[in-house]
């Protein structure tokens, strides 16, 4: 019988050895669980992530799986008082093991699982830490939640095999994400102490190395006491393993945090908007009607342009590598080199935050210091802004996050209004408050927004990008992904069509207000009225009168026609055959309106934005490279003739302040833009060598000043061209010439032209 248990044992222990043998075998060679092969243990955070580069050579963004944005530092480049506080704190004999610390796994198996000791400590080393930061996915099952430790064991010993000890701690410092978007060390340093990894103090160095445990709950801005607390323990093991003395720790502790907390960018002019946009459109897939909403009929028009136009658009997704899989900017190590010149990037953002932020936004909080409504206007209803705020709510990610969860509708109501802790964008830094949801976005609202892109007229280079007023907040793009009502900035084109149509600058038009087919247009202003006055004037004035009896003359469906060839396939603009196109009603993008204002400066040839000049693959080979898409729109002596009118807007008439108030005296052609109720506010602007566009608004058309001083395009957006224009032409470096003139012929009449015309049948005399 005994002999019968012996044998039963030893098979049980036969069994368990064999199998656990088989089990760890078929992990290591990765036929059981997920296993990264050799090559990317070789590199498992840098080489397979793109690499994006401005056209001055830098490196803007790097550009990962999990969308960190981190530049590494070697060990070299870490304080030592860095190692020594992540040691002592996570792991004390990390010298001594190889990946996986069977005492400490012991301990905690045996005071944590079986007594139940909380304070027991764990058994993860700092190898398997970072294999599972790099490595682990997430667990959807019980048996992956099983499997997962074992892998993370493996991959941690396949670390230790092929990593010096020095390396593994480099790779843990700069995966790590130490929260408010310092992803990596040397960004974390950055943030929080406006210091470089090398530099950090032993207090600043315990306090880092603390958030590893737990960012959130020790978040140095949210929680400062509970941070202080958490540094001092770190300290404190730090004496333990003799790498401060006792002395020191006493006096370490007293100090306070010293959070020197920063949000400026490791890299001036990296441009998040633009590097977000980016990525989104080279991973653009082939669009299907399927894919899209109802309400997106113009996104599925516009990408499906997109797709046959762009070679950019959706590049990933329509070439392939040698093994015949399509490109991954997350993976596949790409070096991108883009348009954007991270000085020209960073004046954009100084002009938008100056002006936008600096002024406007304090002007706009003034005029609704009394409005019960603020931010919305006076003359909505308590139940339409209502209806607004609820519509924002089931946008947020907060409605959509506890939806998922399973919550029902009163729920989610009772959570939205009830207090949380938040963190809350404001233009002198984040704040820490406590506020309920429903008011959070009634408070954000409450922010005027802005959109910026700076062109090259010639290339179609896109040199900056300022998608909005702060990126971490406010994420939704205007450049290229909003679309808003343009207002008299459509009236160009317009006046191109006129050009094109045998008139001239001198070519005059009666300034009277007449009605067309039940339509009525207004006017701001009755200057010369019931005169004939030039074109120019009409363009320089933006009167509304003149600009109602061309589209009337040249007729509605001419004028759609060549807004398609000025770039524009908003399908808005096919249905709408009324007269009242030409008073901007359309919603168009920043960057499409960039686009067709090259073609004044550019000889009547539209070029199309450039992002992109080549990509390279991981190992240096240019696997494509992009040239300006271009098309003829008008000829080359009606684009002269709009500079001239274009010129007169910027001399005398509403454009005029560029000259008297902020000194800019190169050659400028400009147009402004307000939409009803000043809801939009645009300046269109170019120079021989740059064309800017840029708008301002609020989130909602429902948002804005409610007197035309304040909103109207010359005062919201024309201040942020000119601020930029001044910092650029400042910059030598740049070479962009404050005396350039546009490429006109020496002695060119722009009135040469004028005679008798016949336009849609009708005969018009012009003097």
């Amino acid at each position: 019988m005994t002999r019968h248990l012996v044998h039963i044992f030893w098979g049980i222990l036969l069994f368990c050895v064999g199998f656990t043998t088989i089990f760890f075998v078929s992990v290591w060679n990765g036929w059981i669980g997920y296993m990264p092969d050799m090559e990317e243990l070789s590199n498992p955070i840098d080489k397979f992530a793109s690499q994006v580069y401005s056209a001055d050579a830098k490196l803007i963004g790097t550009w990962n799986q999990d969308n960190a944005n981190r530049v590494a530092v070697d060990y070299n480049s870490l304080s030592p008082h860095l190692v020594h506080a992540l040691v002592a704190t996570e792991d004390e004999r990390f010298y001594e093991h190889s990946g996986i610390d069977f005492i400490a796994l012991g301990r905690a198996v045996v005071k944590r699982g079986i007594m139940g000791h909380d304070n027991a400590g764990g058994g993860s080393t700092i190898t398997q830490q970072l294999a599972k930061q790099v490595y682990s996915e997430k667990a959807h099952s019980t048996i992956e939640r099983l499997l997962q430790k074992p892998i993370e064991w493996i991959i941690a010993v396949k670390l230790e095999r092929y990593f010096t000890k020095e390396e593994i701690i480099a790779m843990y410092f700069n995966y790590f994400d130490f929260l408010h978007n310092a992803v990596g060390i040397k960004r974390a340093a950055n943030i929080y102490f406006n210091k470089e990894p090398r530099h950090l103090n032993v207090t600043e160095a315990a306090t880092l190395v603390g958030l590893c445990k737990n960012p959130s709950m020790f978040n140095p801005l949210r929680h400062e006491e509970r941070c202080r607390n958490r540094r001092n323990v770190v300290l404190m093991q730090m004496t333990k393993c003799g790498y401060i003395t006792k002395e020191e720790f006493n006096e370490l502790i007293e100090r306070p945090l010293a959070i020197n907390y920063s949000k400026a960018k490791y890299i001036k002019g990296s441009g998040d908007y633009f590097q977000a946009f980016l990525r989104q459109y080279m991973m653009a897939k082939k669009p299907e009607r399927k894919r899209y909403q109802e309400w997106q009929q113009r996104e599925f028009v516009l990408d499906s342009v997109a797709w046959e136009t762009d070679p950019l658009y959706g590049w990933c997704n329509k070439n392939t590598k040698r093994n015949g899989e399509n490109y991954n900017v997350n993976t596949d190590g790409l070096r991108i080199y883009t348009t954007i010149d991270t000085r020209m990037q960073q004046y954009a953002e100084q002009a938008v935050r100056k002006h936008v932020g600096g002024y406007l936004q304090a002007e706009f909080n003034r005029a609704n210091r009394y409005k019960k409504n603020a931010p919305f206007s006076a003359n909505l209803s308590r139940r339409t802004i209502k209806a607004i705020l609820n519509r924002a709510c089931k946008q947020s990610r907060r409605y959509l996050a506890l939806k998922a969860q399973g919550a029902s509708g009163e729920e989610i109501k009772r959570s939205f209004r009830t207090p949380h802790e938040m963190t809350l964008f404001t233009y002198h830094g984040t704040v820490d408050t406590v506020m309920t949801p429903i008011d959070s976005i009634r408070y954000y609202k409450s922010f005027l927004r802005s959109a910026f892109m700076s062109m090259e007229v010639k290339t179609g280079a896109v040199k900056a990008y300022v998608g909005g007023i702060d990126y971490e907040h406010f994420k939704y793009d205007m450049v290229m992904g909003g679309r808003r009502q343009v207002g008299s900035t459509i009236k160009p084109y317009l006046y191109a069509l006129a050009m094109q149509n045998g008139m001239t600058p001198c070519t005059t038009a009666p300034n009277v207000q007449r009605t067309y087919g039940g339509w009525t247009p207004r006017n701001g202003s009755h200057a010369r009225y019931g005169q004939q006055v030039p074109l120019r004037w009409g363009l320089q004035q933006s009167n509304n009168w003149i600009s109602a009896y061309l589209i009337n003359l040249l007729g509605p469906s001419q004028f759609v026609n060549i807004l398609h060839d000025f770039g524009f396939h908003n399908p808005d603009i096919d249905k709408n055959t009324s007269p009242v196109l030409c008073l901007g009603p359309s919603e168009l993008s920043v960057g499409e309106m960039c686009s067709a204002y090259t073609t004044f400066a550019n000889h009547g040839v539209r070029c199309a934005p450039l992002f992109v000049t080549k990509i390279e693959d991981s190992h240096g080979n240019v696997i494509a490279k992009f040239q300006p898409l271009m098309n003829e729109v008008i000829s080359e002596e009606s684009s002269y003739q709009m500079l001239d009118m274009l010129q007169a807007v910027i001399e005398g008439g509403t454009g005029g302040r560029l000259r008297y108030r902020y000194n800019l005296h190169s050659d400028i052609g400009g147009k402004t833009g307000t939409t009803n109720n000043n809801s939009d506010g645009w300046f269109m602007g170019i120079t021989p060598e740059l064309v800017n566009g840029c708008w301002v608004g609020g989130e909602d058309r429902d948002i804005h000043f409610d007197n035309t001083a304040m909103g109207q395009g010359a005062t919201m957006a024309l201040p942020i061209w000119a601020y930029y224009m001044q910092l650029v032409f400042a910059d030598k470096t740049l070479h962009y010439n404050d005396n350039a003139k546009f490429d006109i012929p020496q002695g060119y009449n722009p009135c040469q032209s004028a005679d008798t015309i016949s336009v849609n049948g009708i005969q018009e005399i012009y003097f």
